[in-house]
């Protein structure tokens, strides 16, 4: 994906670091803070990074308690979560699944989330595409789709 086809977002803007892939290349980079490294930027990753931000400077969210591309096992298969957020004792609060913008938010993202989650038992399930948010908050036996987004410390009061 070039800089050029960077799509717009429902998420605020910020100084994202951007680089060329290579000098004979039209493709980009994006930094990644949380993985420390540089990482192609693809539309899923342009709303990662996005959504991580607005985690970090509007809800409360410390970087040390998030993680990108959080690797799991799930029947004998590897997988990753696209971020999981912690508690003080690093117990995962929230798993948030990414999308392009271009991809709905269906009930086979719904599913794919919730699959992640009998590996980490989270209260909460996030999917984003950028364009629209959803939020789930798990009090077994029930759900409850939010209608505002949590801050951390509404996480750590309500898990």
């Amino acid at each position: 994906m070039t800089i050029a086809e960077l799509p717009r977002l429902n998420l605020p803007p910020f100084d994202v670091r951007l680089r060329a892939a290579s000098a004979t290349s039209d493709d980009a980079e994006i930094y990644d803070p949380l993985r420390a490294k540089w990482v192609a930027l693809t539309p899923e990753e342009w709303v990662r990074q996005h959504f991580v931000n607005l985690l970090r400077t509007q809800y409360g969210y410390s970087e040390h308690r998030l993680a990108n591309e959080v690797s799991i096992t799930l029947n004998g298969t590897a997988r990753r979560c696209d971020t999981v957020v912690y508690d003080n004792t690093l117990q995962p609060l929230m798993i948030i699944e990414y999308k392009a913008p271009h991809i709905p938010l269906s009930q086979k993202v719904m599913d794919q989330v919730a699959r992640y989650n009998m590996v980490l038992g989270a209260s909460w399930l996030v999917l984003s595409n950028g364009l629209d948010t959803r939020a789930v908050r798990l009090t077994p036996p029930t759900y409850t789709f939010l209608t505002t987004f949590p801050t951390y410390t509404d996480l750590l009061n309500n898990t």
